[in-house]
């Protein structure tokens, strides 16, 4: 097959460009429309946001405190994946933001970065929706000593 034959092969007969079959389209299809719910959207950022080495945990200091109240009550499902996380959902396009914790000595740009990326693809692949884009605020600094200093302050008082 020559090169012509190939690019001619893979271009839109209506406009002439490379038809590249992308999330948008698979939304609408001839058997009907495909709507994913925001919290969907939510679940899936969250997960792929804590998949990231160097998160801690994810929303602001009054949603981790109520998250961990919520987490000691008998029968409850256990953490909220989508704590920390908003999105905004349209027919075809999504916006996604996070508040993070990260753990000390981690570089925030690089690990804002890896996030981003992992939570992109994460969504796109899942729901055919086309992410504009992933908003991060680092809201705190999880510091291992933090846990340990009432530990150490008990045991200098004898």
């Amino acid at each position: 097959m020559s090169q012509s034959a190939t690019t001619d092969a893979t271009k839109s007969p209506a406009t002439g460009r490379a038809a590249v079959p992308g999330p948008r389209e698979r939304l609408d299809t001839s058997e009907g429309q495909i709507t994913v719910a925001e919290n969907v959207v939510q679940k899936i950022a969250g997960k792929a946001c804590r998949e990231i080495a160097g998160v801690h945990a994810m929303g602001n200091s009054g949603t981790r405190a109520f998250g961990a109240v919520r987490e000691r009550i008998p029968g409850s499902t256990g953490p909220n994946v989508a704590q920390g996380v908003g999105v905004e959902v349209g027919e075809k396009e999504a916006a996604v933001d996070l508040e993070i914790v990260v753990d000390y000595g981690v570089a925030i740009a690089e690990l804002g970065r890896s996030i981003q990326r992992n939570v992109k693809q994460s969504v796109e692949r899942m729901t055919g929706l086309n992410v504009v884009e992933v908003n991060i605020v680092v809201d705190d600094v999880y510091l291992p000593s933090d846990g340990d200093q009432d530990a150490s302050s008990s045991s200098r008082v004898s």
